[in-house]
């Protein structure tokens, strides 16, 4: 389907820039993106995502808002209180753009639904606070031939990066899968909650912008993905930093050791 009259006027300034122009906006309308998380990465990466024009979001949340979620989850207010955050952040988005058709996923992804649901979109950007849900999500990307736009948080720190492991680099090696980068998940209870450790609440808006810059970027094809490298984000110092890393052999999915 083509962009109609409201559709031009509405994305006109994506349309005028030559790296997106008309054709890179249609790629946009006729986009698939599951997003896995609507909590403090999620809400700033669905408000653009949805403003950005992607044809369908699918959001994936078994959590319900409270009021502490008010600090940085800003497509939410305080009548969302109690409300499931995938429903809630679905009406978010028809009241933003109703072009957008939405998809709500009252769950939790786990290694056993993970691929089936990834299998109906075109890129799956991961912004839980899970260890386990990060890769479950990341390995079904891989199985299913999907990129995936890996986002987390610190206290006053976030990072991200861009996972292809489904293909291969310049150099005829196979891209690094986000095991190539965290091989094992750290032990339960060594790393914080944000409940116990706590968050700044615009950091979140800062890394979820970045996550929908890639998925934009992942959609469209300007510019130069974060493949193969690791963004650093410290907002006490304000300082960004970006890490190359690369594909580890001995990893189990496209490892030299995986049998074909």
């Amino acid at each position: 389907m083509m962009l109609n009259d409201d559709e031009i006027e509405r994305y006109a300034r994506h349309i005028v820039l030559p790296e997106i122009g008309g054709p890179g906006q249609q790629k946009l309308k006729n986009a698939r993106v599951l997003v896995v998380g609507a909590g403090g990465l999620g809400a700033p990466l669905i408000q653009y995502l949805a403003a950005a024009g992607i044809g369908k979001i699918g959001i994936v949340d078994d959590d319900v808002v409270s009021l502490s979620n008010l600090q940085r989850q800003t497509i939410f207010t305080t009548d969302d209180i109690g409300k499931r955050k995938a429903v809630a952040a679905a009406n978010f988005i028809r009241r933003l753009n109703p072009n957008v058709v939405v998809e709500e996923h009252v769950t939790r992804i786990d290694p056993h639904n993970a691929r089936a649901m990834i299998a109906f979109y075109d890129v799956v950007a991961e912004g839980s606070d899970s260890f386990a849900t990060r890769y479950a999500v990341s390995d079904a990307c891989f199985h299913e031939h999907r990129p995936v736009v890996m986002g987390a948080l610190g206290r006053f720190d976030g990072s991200l990066t861009t996972i292809r492991a489904h293909e291969t680099g310049p150099d005829g090696r196979p891209n690094p899968t986000w095991r190539c980068l965290f091989p094992d998940a750290p032990p339960p209870g060594s790393i914080p909650t944000c409940a116990e450790a706590g968050v700044l609440g615009a950091l979140p808006g800062i890394i979820g912008s970045l996550m929908a810059l890639e998925v934009v970027r992942a959609v469209t094809g300007f510019g130069e993905p974060l493949v193969g490298k690791l963004l650093l984000v410290d907002s006490l110092t304000m300082r960004f930093e970006t890490l190359r890393y690369g594909w580890d052999e001995t990893n189990p999915l496209n490892g030299t050791n995986v049998a074909a």
